[in-house]
């Protein structure tokens, strides 16, 4: 099986995504997108921002690598009623079955950041955005030390075996110079890349920093795989631990619950 996809099919990412529905919603609302308008959500899960995408009035298309995730999805717009949101099997690599200049706007919010062939994400969402249109991306920043999830995968990451040659970090996604090359590979100039800080949290009522981890540990891919290298290497308690104190110290949640900041690198490109 590809390996991003057994990544992703891993555990079930709906779990963490209940905590994450605010990223989607705060993202459009900051976008101020206007019907009619077709739209494609790339690594999309199970509809974080395609859902209220499709609420909205969009014509959306979610494209997922995870079977599990696109079957979600689909029974989420089933269950909201939504018939102008639908959800396909895709690899953000090579969207096939897309036409040229399909979608009027193109998001990735933590998905497409994480295929492993960069340059080739950039072209195709280039290749299926109209001309005219916007890509927007969420990408987290490598070690920024106010990004929840990029210090759990920096932490995850010391405690599982080295990456095979030629893997390219996700996290340079949320790196301005690597942004603009990608992007200028695939047909734009520097100008019509902006990039801006953006925040939002992870929050729920009732559950504590430690059930969160405990969240992240059984259903977020790159956590299960760093708990399974852990475990093999008895170094379990090790991991928990630092995981545990990283939700606690960013936990702002004073009444029982958490609310913990995610900054992430906000993308938009002009076509």
């Amino acid at each position: 099986m590809n390996p991003n996809k057994a990544l992703w099919q891993k555990g079930d990412f709906t779990k963490v995504a209940a905590l994450m529905r605010r990223s989607g919603e705060g993202l459009l609302q900051s976008l101020g997108v206007t019907p009619p308008l077709r739209a494609l959500d790339l690594g999309c899960g199970d509809g974080t921002t395609a859902v209220p995408l499709a609420q909205l009035g969009a014509e959306v298309t979610g494209i997922d690598i995870a079977a599990n995730l696109v079957a979600a999805g689909n029974r989420r717009a089933t269950e909201f009623g939504l018939t102008n949101l639908t959800f396909h099997e895709g690899d953000a690599c090579n969207l096939q079955g897309v036409a040229d200049d399909t979608f009027d706007l193109t998001l990735t919010m933590f998905g497409a950041m994480f295929a492993p062939k960069p340059f080739e994400v950039a072209q195709e969402m280039v290749r299926v955005t109209k001309p005219g249109g916007r890509i927007v991306m969420g990408n987290w920043i490598p070690n920024d030390p106010t990004s929840f999830v990029s210090q759990l995968l920096k932490i995850s990451s010391a405690f599982t075996p080295p990456p095979p040659e030629g893997f390219i970090s996700p996290m340079t996604w949320g790196v301005e110079s690597h942004i603009v090359e990608r992007f200028g590979q695939a047909g734009l100039p520097a100008e019509n890349v902006s990039l801006a800080k953006d925040t939002f949290h992870f929050s729920g009522p009732g559950i504590s920093p430690t059930d969160l981890i405990a969240s992240f540990r059984l259903f977020y891919g790159p956590t299960i795989n760093a708990f399974a290298a852990a475990e093999a290497n008895g170094k379990v308690d090790e991991l928990q631990q630092q995981l545990v104190e990283l939700a606690n110290a960013q936990n702002q949640d004073t009444e029982g619950g958490v609310s913990i900041p995610a900054t992430f690198m906000r993308v938009t490109v002009r076509l």
